[in-house]
């Protein structure tokens, strides 16, 4: 392998998601919010008779809408990657901290998807199936498209140096 074909060298410091991938969280949670908890709070003020009665409806699905949108945009604006020696860090923090660590070893491939929203906007999403379980894989949304690539590039040319080294 040449040298200009490795990829580009590993971070240590937790990176944040774009702002594009929080707007795009947060259209996607305010569809979820319409759902839940917004038809159940409009059909429970409408069956119980409520005061306002159908404008109270309306304002149930509201409310529905931006508590959706507003969870979206914070859980992606929360969650922090980084990329070192060992693997692939992930950091969630919402309610609950949540880290997960994939190490090198424990990579068995990688794959990146990209939506029609994701394309427009740029961004991708990585998902890193592991040694485990038929269903093992850990997935990060919202990344940049580029971020995606070499963070797949950079896996998979570890992966390949450790098979080299068996």
């Amino acid at each position: 392998m040449t040298e200009a074909s490795i990829p580009a060298p590993l971070t240590s410091d937790w990176q944040a998601l774009p702002p594009r991938a929080a707007r795009l969280a947060a259209l996607a949670g305010a569809f979820g919010g319409l759902f839940v908890p917004g038809v159940p709070l409009a059909a429970a003020w409408w069956f119980f008779d409520l005061p306002a009665g159908l404008w109270g409806a309306v304002v149930g699905l509201l409310v529905g809408i931006v508590f959706g949108a507003w969870l979206g945009r914070r859980r992606l604006t929360r969650t922090r990657w980084r990329l070192d020696a060992q693997g692939l860090g992930l950091r969630r923090d919402l309610m609950w901290q949540l880290e997960t660590r994939i190490p090198i070893s424990r990579v068995q491939h990688l794959d990146l998807r990209r939506g029609p929203l994701e394309r427009r906007a740029g961004l991708a999403t990585l998902i890193v199936h592991t040694a485990g379980t038929r269903m093992s894989a850990v997935t990060v949304s919202g990344l940049d498209q580029a971020d995606a690539e070499r963070l797949r590039d950079t896996l998979s040319h570890q992966l390949d140096q450790d098979a080299d080294a068996l």
